[in-house]
C-alpha cells in the first residue's frame, strides 16, 4: 500500500486513500497529529531501537556501524537495571510529559527536521540524526498500519522548498539523503518527495469547481513554502504538472522562529534580559537567545558549555539584580529551556483565539508567571513575519501574475497576526484558510495515489 507522510519539523501525518479521499492514521490515541519530539533514557537507546526495528537486509551492516553505541546502550540497561521489556522511549504527546517530569535525566529532541541540513555537520552528526528519524518514521508507520489495518511499502514525503537558508543545494541535497535513508530503514520500499506547499495545494484544488491561479502559503514549523499555481478542474488529473507550477520560494522561517522569538522578547527578560548592570549598560542579549533558539545546534551547544557558565558567574556578579540570573542558571540546570519555548508555542496557538494569555512559570520558580497579549506577540514577531510575507511577494513576482486567491495552511496561519500582515501587503486577494495541520498530508496522499497506483 502506498501513502503520503508529512514528517513535518512540529507535527507528524500520515494518510492513505479510502474511497476517493485522504484517510489519516491515529497516530497517538486518537491524534491524528503527533508532535515531532522523542525522549529516550539514554541516546544510545535510540540508535539500539532502530536496529531492533531495521529489515533485514539492512541489519548487519547497520549494527557494525553503530557496534560503540549499541555496546553503550547495553551497559546503561545493565547500568540502569532495565530490562528487554522497559519502556524507555517516548514520542509525541507522552515524549514532552516525560521530559516536563524528568527534565535531567533522558535525552530529549524535539523538530530534528530544523536540524537537518544544517552546515557544518560531521559524519557522526549526520549518522545520529538519521537514527532519530528513522527511529520516528518506524513509530509512525508501525503505528499507521495498526490504524489503518494496511502493510505500508511506498511513501511520498513532503519537503520544504530550502530546508535551510544558506548553501541551499549542498544543504537540500544533504536533508533529502537523510530522510532517504531513514525512510527506507523504516520498511518503505519507494521514496519519493513532493514540496509541501505544492501538496497543500493539492489537497485545496481537489474542492475547486474553477480554474484558479492560487497563491498556496504553507507556515510550517520550520520553514515558510510558496507556490503560485494554476489548479481546478482543468488540471487536477494531471501527472505531469510542472507546467502549471509557475514559481516557487521557501526559507528557513516559520513557526518555530516565532515560538522563540515570543520566548525571548517575553519570557527571557524574567530571567534579566534587558537588565541593567552595575555599569548603567544593559545584559549582553546573545546568552539569552542561545537558551530560547532550540532549533539551532550551535545555539545549544554553546548554552550548554563550559564558556557559558563562565558567563553567567561573572554576568552575575556584575548585576544590579543577580537573583535574575540565579533563576535563568535554575532554568539552565534543570533543562527546561525546551519547556519555556514550549509554553511560547502554546501561547501563540491561544493568541489566536484570545487576546492575552497567562504563562505558568511555576516549574522554575514558586509563583513565577506572566501575562502576554496579542499587541506584545504582534510586536515580538515582526522580524519573522515580515520575512514570511516577503516570500509571498517575491512568488507572485516570479510568476509574472497575481493569484486569484491566497490559500494558507499551516499551524502559524492561523493567528490573526500573521493573516493581518498578509493582508495588509499583499492587498484586495481573498485570503483563504485550509486544514491547518492535515493540508499536506492529504495533498501528499493524493500525489502518491497519482504515482504508485
Amino acid at each position: 500500500m502506498y501513502c503520503g507522510f508529512d514528517y513535518g519539523t512540529s507535527n507528524c501525518a500520515l494518510g492513505i486513500l479510502k474511497e476517493g479521499r485522504p484517510a489519516l492514521a491515529r497516530l497517538e490515541g486518537e491524534h491524528c497529529y503527533l508532535p515531532s519530539t522523542v525522549y529516550a533514557m539514554s541516546r544510545d537507546l535510540i540508535s539500539e531501537a532502530v536496529a531492533k526495528g531495521l529489515p533485514e537486509h539492512f541489519k548487519s551492516e547497520f549494527i557494525e556501524s553503530r557496534r560503540g553505541i549499541l555496546s553503550r546502550a547495553r551497559r546503561f540497561r545493565v547500568e540502569e537495571d532495565y530490562g528487554v521489556d522497559d519502556q524507555v522511549l517516548f514520542f509525541g504527546r507522552e515524549a514532552f510529559s516525560e521530559y516536563y517530569q524528568f527534565p535531567e535525566d533522558g535525552y530529549f529532541v524535539k523538530s530534528p527536521k530544523s536540524f537537518l541540513g544544517g552546515s557544518g555537520l560531521r559524519s557522526e552528526h549526520i549518522a545520529f540524526f538519521e537514527d532519530i528519524v528513522t527511529l520516528m518514521m518506524q513509530n509512525v508507520k508501525k503505528a499507521s498500519e495498526r490504524s489503518l489495518g494496511v502493510d505500508l511499502r511506498h511513501t511520498v514525503i513532503g519537503r520544504p522548498v530550502n530546508f535551510q537558508g544558506i548553501n541551499a543545494e549542498e544543504s537540500n541535497q544533504q536533508a533529502l539523503n537523510i530522510l532517504s535513508v531513514a525512510a527506507r530503514r523504516a520498511g518503505f520500499d519507494s521514496v519519493e518527495f513532493q514540496f509541501e506547499p505544492i501538496a497543500a495545494g493539492l489537497d485545496f484544488e481537489r474542492n475547486l469547481d474553477k480554474d484558479q491561479t492560487v497563491l498556496v502559503v504553507d507556515i510550517g514549523g520550520g520553514t515558510s513554502d510558496c507556490a503560485m499555481v494554476r489548479m481546478g478542474p482543468s488540471y487536477r488529473d494531471r501527472l505531469d504538472r510542472t507546467e502549471d507550477f509557475l514559481s516557487y520560494t521557501g526559507e528557513r522561517v516559520g513557526g518555530n522562529d516565532l515560538d522563540i522569538q515570543l520566548a525571548g522578547r517575553q519570557i527571557m527578560p524574567l530571567f534579566g534580559m534587558g537588565a541593567e548592570l552595575k555599569t548603567g549598560l544593559p545584559m549582553p542579549t546573545q546568552l539569552y537567545w542561545n537558551a530560547v533558539t532550540t532549533n539551532d545546534v550551535t545555539a545549544q551547544s554553546t548554552f550548554n558549555g563550559l564558556e557559558t557558565k563562565q558567563q553567567m558567574d561573572q554576568l552575575r556578579l556584575d548585576m544590579v539584580l543577580p537573583a535574575l540570573m540565579d533563576r535563568f542558571k535554575t532554568m539552565r540546570e534543570h533543562k527546561h529551556n525546551f519547556h519555556i519555548v514550549k509554553d511560547a508555542e502554546e501561547s501563540k496557538i491561544k493568541l489566536s483565539e484570545q487576546e492575552k494569555v497567562s504563562v505558568d512559570l511555576s516549574y522554575i520558580e514558586d509563583m513565577l508567571s506572566l501575562e502576554i497579549g496579542r499587541e506584545q506577540f504582534a510586536q515580538s514577531i515582526i522580524h519573522p513575519v515580515e520575512k514570511m510575507v516577503t516570500l509571498m511577494l517575491d512568488a507572485i513576482e516570479q510568476a509574472g501574475e497575481k493569484p486569484d486567491v491566497i490559500y494558507m495552511t499551516g499551524g502559524s496561519a492561523k493567528s490573526p497576526v500573521v493573516q493581518a500582515a498578509v493582508r495588509e501587503h499583499i492587498g484586495n486577494i481573498p485570503l483563504l484558510d485550509g486544514d491547518h495541520f492535515g493540508s499536506v498530508a492529504s495533498g501528499l496522499t493524493v500525489w502518491a495515489d497519482r504515482i504508485f497506483r
